[in-house]
């Protein structure tokens, strides 16, 4: 388990993004240090060199898919572990200087993952304006402080922290756009079992072939391991070069699970647990017939007796 000698949580800064929103959720924010960091792996970097006790950073949003920046640090560099996740739902809030009026907008920001979620939005009352990405919606809205842009597409609650006004809320063009966040720390025990679980991985293929990654799926598959997510990001060897990053129902142990973990270390040359933590939705896997730890159990035992020639 993650330690509390450091007192101190790191967040995708600076202050005013939805990550500090959403660290603000967890019940033991009120007791630490709440430190922002410039980017996904400034924060994460806090934590492997023992400054941070953990790190919230946000690994994937409803409209955009996965958040390669933290996917990336989490699959490469001293190893992390996620002992917990946050959803946070995601509405926009058009932010300008005072005075500023609609057709005054000429030029706005905000984080390269806000955009997809308010061009429709931009396209019917901003046509002509010029979009260019900020590091966050938090930075984007600095330098409309700053006076670089005129508009910053951020969460409303960002506003008084850079003296800006709303000027437009409640915008996104997908309804119940969430982000989920994750927090990640220094590798231990994985959080407690609590019957509605994810545990999380990152495996390497040993070599592509036909059919390659279907063999690796079927380890969760065959043992009715659900998967809620997967995605493949390149491992930087060259054209074709993947990991896989997934997300599965369940908890490490759980017999089902932890066997296709198994299966995985069997024929990939690397795999990494990255944790089994409660989701946030507090979902319980439904697990299928023949897949549950008693089930285990009892071909387990099944198999003993046959080798005594018992069965």
């Amino acid at each position: 388990m993650m330690s509390s000698s450091a007192a101190r949580y790191t967040y995708l800064g600076p202050e005013g993004t939805f990550t500090e929103a959403a660290i603000r959720t967890l019940p033991e924010a009120a007791t630490r240090e709440l430190v922002p960091m410039v980017s996904v792996p400034a924060a994460l970097d806090a934590v492997r060199a023992g400054e941070a006790d953990g790190a919230l950073v946000p690994i994937e949003n409803s409209v955009e898919g996965g958040v390669n920046a933290t996917l990336d640090e989490l699959a490469t560099g001293e190893p992390l572990m996620i002992y917990r996740e946050v959803l946070l739902p995601i509405a926009f809030a058009l932010l300008v200087r005072p005075g500023t009026r609609l057709a005054d907008v000429k030029t706005v920001t905000g984080h390269p993952v806000a955009q997809p979620q308010v061009r429709n939005w931009l396209k019917a009352n901003l046509p002509e304006a010029v979009w260019e990405s900020a590091a966050s919606n938090a930075d984007g809205a600095r330098q409309v402080q700053e006076g670089r842009f005129d508009a910053a597409f951020a969460g409303e609650f960002a506003a008084p922290t850079y003296g800006l006004e709303p000027l437009v809320t409640e915008i996104h063009d997908v309804p119940n756009a969430q982000t989920r966040f994750v927090l990640a720390g220094r590798p231990g025990r994985a959080a407690a079992r609590t019957g509605a679980d994810k545990t999380s991985a990152v495996f390497w293929l040993g070599d592509d072939h036909p059919g390659a990654l279907l063999e690796l799926l079927q380890e969760f598959a065959v043992r009715g391991v659900n998967l809620v997510r997967i995605e493949s990001r390149p491992t930087g060897g060259g054209i074709g070069r993947y990991c896989f990053s997934v997300d599965a129902e369940g908890h490490i142990t759980d017999r089902r699970v932890g066997e296709a973990l198994m299966g995985l270390k069997r024929i990939c040359p690397q795999v990494r647990f990255l944790g089994s933590y409660p989701r946030a939705d507090e979902t319980a896997p439904q697990v299928r017939p023949g897949t549950t730890d008693e089930e285990f159990a009892a071909a387990a035992d099944w198999l003993s007796r046959a080798l005594d020639g018992r069965a």
